[in-house]
């Protein structure tokens, strides 16, 4: 059973990463139902996913999750204990909390475009979820991790894709960063820089005050100048006047 659960797994996983652009480390968003499941079926997470999804991954979940998981008070401290394990990943809710399904979801609106895995018990997220294409969805039954297989919404998708009808989300951020290597588009920071490194000519008024400047030194000059020569013609005419007084 375990090896042919292991084989499902990979087969679910190859076709996420081939059609969704999945990649390890696996980031797994958990509820607060999962982790209840978890422990009542004595799952080790840490040490279970990375053997079941064989590859390196990433328990997370969010403020909002938490917020909940403290509102429902003692029957789920275990459930609590768990998540705050988790990496907590920032959610739209900064100001007014939601529930925890209300998070999750909107944490993977858009197409998923970071490949969270949704990881609950709780039916009515997990129905939401099979309507999005591309997202891989996770439960616990008879306490076994389970991989789901894709949804017919994401077996739809892929062969819409395929058909040339539509463009898969990474498919369009490939074509992006190929058009941003070749510099077929132009990043709007570089812009920025480019319009800050223009070398600009001196100001024209700025020239002219320098000028005023100039002729206000050169003037207070010339004025000193002529004092000089005041004192100097007053100094000579005294020393006249009184050489005719001696003379006289």
């Amino acid at each position: 059973m375990k090896i042919t659960r292991q084989k499902h797994a990979k087969k679910h996983l190859g076709f996420f990463r081939n059609n969704f652009g999945v990649r390890e480390p696996y980031q797994i968003l958990l509820d607060g139902t999962f982790c209840q499941a978890a422990l009542r079926g004595r799952i080790q997470l840490r040490e279970q996913l990375p053997r079941y999804l064989m590859g390196e991954t990433q328990l997370c979940t969010t403020r909002c999750v938490l917020k909940e998981l403290e509102t429902l008070g003692k029957d789920l401290y275990g459930a609590k204990l768990i998540a705050q394990k988790c990496q907590v990943r920032n959610c739209p809710h900064f100001k007014s909390a939601v529930s925890g399904s209300e998070c999750l979801l909107s944490m993977v609106e858009e197409g998923n475009p970071h490949h969270y895995f949704v990881a609950t018990q709780d039916q009515n997220l997990s129905m939401k979820v099979k309507k999005k294409p591309g997202i891989p969805l996770m439960f616990i039954i008879q306490n076994t991790i389970v991989l789901d297989k894709p949804s017919p919404k994401t077996i739809a998708f892929v062969k819409a894709v395929e058909s040339g009808q539509l463009v898969s989300v990474h498919e369009k951020q490939s074509i992006k960063h190929l058009k941003e290597e070749r510099g077929l588009v132009k990043d709007p920071e570089q812009r920025r820089r480019k319009k800050r490194k223009k070398i600009k000519g001196p100001n024209p008024l700025s020239c002219l005050k320098k000028k005023k400047k100039a002729t206000d030194t050169n003037s207070s000059a010339s004025e000193k100048k002529r004092k000089r020569k005041r004192i100097r013609n007053r100094s000579t005419s005294k020393v006249l006047s009184e050489k005719q007084n001696a003379e006289g």
